[in-house]
């Protein structure tokens, strides 16, 4: 999830140029955000975002002796599955 925020850099960076020219700009920004890609894609960022934190934080955990054992591991694992795309969700319907 890392490389794929880093890898996305590009691209936001160029949706804040072209917002920052004018005011056409910025409404050329949020129409491209609009499009099926650009949803697509700032779910797919969101999802990473929020997949990249919940795993920090379980790891986290990890490395202060919680959830280490079997059960608690594959328990923390299938909680950042679920929870990331379902955030990764909820932060997109609010972005647009």
């Amino acid at each position: 999830t890392g490389v794929l925020m880093f890898l996305a850099i590009p691209f936001l960076i160029y949706l804040l140029d072209i917002s920052l020219i004018s005011e056409q700009g910025y409404q050329d920004a949020i129409a491209l955000i609009h499009t099926p890609l650009g949803i697509l894609l700032l779910f797919g960022l969101m999802w990473g975002l929020m997949h990249h934190l919940l795993a920090g934080i379980r790891y986290l955990l990890i490395d202060v002796d919680l959830g280490v054992e079997k059960q608690q591991a594959r328990q923390s694992a299938l909680l950042v599955t679920v929870l990331g795309p379902v955030l990764g969700l909820f932060l997109t319907w609010g972005l647009l």
